[in-house]
C-alpha cells in the first residue's frame, strides 16, 4: 500500500513576485504609483470610471505577461513529487501555474480572468492583455476583472481555512503578514504541523510549536526550506 503524502500548504505573497519583477503594492515605485487605491481598487472606483480601472489592470497584466517565475515559484512546483502541496496566494498573477504548481487557490482573483458584471458565477479567461470597454458577458453586462477589490469579502478564504487545518507541513513565502484575512490563516494550522517562514523582512509572530523563519528571498529561502523538508517526508 503506498503511503500517503504529507500535505503541504503554502501562503504566498507579494514577495515572491517581485523576486520576478513584478513591483509590490507597497514599494515606492510600485504599480500603484500615482493612483489611489479607491480609484482603481474598489467596487465604488470601478462605477465611477470602468475605463481608469480596466487600463490599470491591463498595464498589471501586461507586466505580469513580461515577467516569468523564479526558483522561489519552482521549488514550490517541485515538491509536487514528493508532496500533496496547495498554494493559497494572494497574488494574482499566474507565475505559480507557469512554474509547474498544479493546485494553485487564488486568494484575490485572477488577473487572467474577468467576470460579469450582471452574474458575478460567469467568469471567463482573458486571452492577451487587454480587457476593454464593450467586452460583454453572455448576458451582455460589461466584464470586469476578476479581482478581489478592497472592502469586499474573500469567497475562497473558508475553503483555504480548511486546507490550512489539514496541513502536515505549512509554508510561509514573500509576506509580511499583515493582510487579512489571509494573514490569519496560519491560526488554522495544527500545532502539531511543521511551519516555515521566509521573507526577508520576517513578520513579528506569537511564538509556536515546529517554526522556523528564513530571513531570506524565495528563492534562497525555498532552498533551504526543501533541505528541511527531506527529513520530514
Amino acid at each position: 500500500m503506498q503511503e500517503r503524502k504529507k500535505k503541504i500548504v503554502v501562503l504566498s505573497g507579494a514577495g515572491i513576485s517581485a523576486e520576478s519583477g513584478i513591483p509590490t503594492f507597497r514599494d515606492s515605485n510600485g504599480l500603484w504609483e500615482g493612483y489611489d487605491v479607491m480609484e482603481v481598487a474598489t467596487p465604488q472606483g470601478w462605477a465611477k470610471n470602468p475605463a481608469l480601472v480596466l487600463d490599470f489592470y491591463n498595464q498589471r497584466r501586461k507586466k505580469a505577461l513580461e515577467v516569468t517565475p523564479n526558483r522561489g515559484h519552482e521549488i514550490l512546483a517541485e515538491l509536487e513529487k514528493d508532496f500533496d502541496v496547495t498554494i493559497v496566494t494572494q497574488n494574482v498573477d499566474n507565475l505559480h501555474e507557469r512554474a509547474g504548481s498544479s493546485h494553485v487557490i487564488h486568494l484575490h482573483g485572477s488577473l487572467f480572468e474577468s467576470r460579469s458584471c450582471q452574474d458575478e458565477t460567469l467568469v471567463y479567461p482573458i486571452k492577451g492583455w487587454e480587457l476593454k470597454l464593450g467586452d460583454l458577458c453572455e448576458k451582455g453586462s460589461q466584464l470586469c476583472p476578476n479581482i478581489v477589490w478592497f472592502g469586499e469579502m474573500v469567497p475562497l478564504m473558508d475553503v483555504a481555512a480548511q486546507y490550512a487545518s489539514k496541513a502536515d507541513i505549512f509554508i510561509v513565502v514573500g509576506t509580511s503578514m499583515v493582510v487579512y484575512p489571509a494573514a490569519g490563516l496560519i491560526n488554522y494550522v495544527s500545532l502539531d504541523a511543521w511551519k516555515y517562514v521566509v521573507d526577508p523582512n520576517l513578520p513579528d509572530m506569537k511564538p509556536m510549536p515546529l517554526l522556523k523563519m528564513f530571513a531570506e528571498k524565495a528563492s534562497t529561502g525555498m532552498e533551504k526550506v526543501r533541505e528541511e523538508l527531506k527529513n520530514i517526508r
